[in-house]
């Protein structure tokens, strides 16, 4: 195929310089480029013809060989004065808009590859080359170029995966699970895809789904970001060993994140290890301070608290208020104060607090409803 190539171009250059009355040596041009010592090529072409030609052939064969030599420059000098003889030639313009993504000039890229688009506007090529100019999924453009490129090759792994982080930052989960879905049967041995679909089918719920594909993917390859999704799908599923085996995994491979020790934390909870719900309470704060800082303290007083520790648990939720006046810390210690302790006057100090710290009146209407209960029992109790 590569000699093939060599001898289409060695005859274009034999008719190019029979038109120009220009002298090639054939053999010499063959050797260079079989050779592939396209820089040496492009300078002998470019001395033949003189660098000032104005021929389109010569223009494009020295352009391709400055290209292929990895000379951007001299490249785009050579396409760009060919482009200026015949605007509108569809392999200049990719090989302009090429160079220019090389070289990282992306709006010149962006111009190249939209002049193509409006000679020919089913080019699945350019659309997704276009979507890749843009770096941010949340770009509106690169939504456009991604959805034309997919609506013309819905098979199309890469565009497809692409697609589909676009729609998951829209929240478009559904639409995600939809275009991975396409090309997964037109591809089921994609490995990429498959891996791309598990935390958006985790988002939809379809734990079964998600653990079935997540226990196939690790027969072949311990991959930490399939390892994070199966873990969820056994949380989700309230199969918190098999979940604990799994983060710990990713523990072992030092790929762990505030949110894997998180759940981690509450899958010990769950299976009512108060020590170790302690322990990695403890290495969700240390992972991260964050705005979650005052739900993980809380998290860490709770599993105090259940393990009836009740000192200890009343210093993480007052550690936990440093961070945020969380509604749910100060019920906490409203109650331990309440029911364990017994010290009424700091008990109503903390309903009361509760309730100034504005509680979700849907989400909370049950706690809501106790404290302002118990708000007037005790008042009762101290008249």
């Amino acid at each position: 195929m590569k000699k093939l190539l060599i001898i289409c171009m060695l005859f274009s250059l034999q008719a190019l310089g029979q038109a120009q009355t220009v002298a090639i040596d054939k053999e010499k041009i063959f050797d260079l480029y079989q050779n592939q010592r396209y820089a040496e090529a492009g300078e002998y072409l470019k001395t033949s013809y003189g660098s000032e030609t104005t021929d389109l052939k010569a223009l494009t064969q020295i352009g391709y060989c400055f290209l292929m030599a990895g000379n951007n420059v001299e490249a785009e000098k050579y396409y760009a004065k060919a482009d200026a003889i015949q605007p509108g030639n569809l392999p200049i313009l990719f090989s302009l808009a090429s160079i220019n993504t090389r070289r990282g000039n992306t709006e010149k890229a962006k111009l190249y590859y939209g002049n193509i688009v409006k000679l020919d506007s089913n080019n699945f090529i350019v659309y997704k080359l276009l979507a890749n100019l843009y770096l941010s999924d949340k770009d509106s453009l690169k939504m456009v170029y991604l959805l034309k490129a997919n609506k013309l090759v819905p098979t199309d792994g890469d565009v497809a995966a692409d697609l589909a982080a676009v729609h998951s930052v829209y929240q478009n989960y559904d639409r995600a699970y939809e275009v991975l879905n396409v090309a997964i049967k037109a591809d089921p041995e994609n490995l990429v895809l498959q891996r791309t679909k598990l935390p958006i089918a985790n988002l939809l719920k379809k734990y079964d789904e998600v653990i079935a594909s997540g226990e196939s993917l690790l027969k072949d390859n311990k991959d930490a970001s399939v390892i994070k999704d199966l873990a969820k799908a056994y949380y989700y599923t309230k199969k918190y060993d098999k979940a604990v085996t799994l983060f710990r995994q990713l523990e072992e491979m030092l790929m762990q994140n505030e949110n894997t020790l998180y759940v981690t934390t509450l899958c010990y909870r769950n299976l009512k290890n108060y020590k170790m719900a302690t322990l990695y309470a403890k290495k969700t704060i240390d992972e991260a301070i964050s705005p979650n800082t005052s739900s993980y303290y809380a998290l860490l007083g709770l599993a105090y608290e259940e393990d009836e520790k009740f000192t200890l648990a009343d210093a993480a939720y007052k550690k936990g208020l440093q961070f945020n006046s969380n509604p749910n810390l100060y019920y906490r210690l409203a109650t331990l104060h309440d029911t364990k302790f017994k010290r009424s006057k700091s008990a109503m100090n903390y309903y009361q607090l509760y309730l100034k710290s504005k509680p979700n009146p849907k989400n909370d209407a049950e706690e809501i409803k106790f404290v302002q209960a118990r708000i007037e029992q005790m008042a009762l109790l101290t008249k």
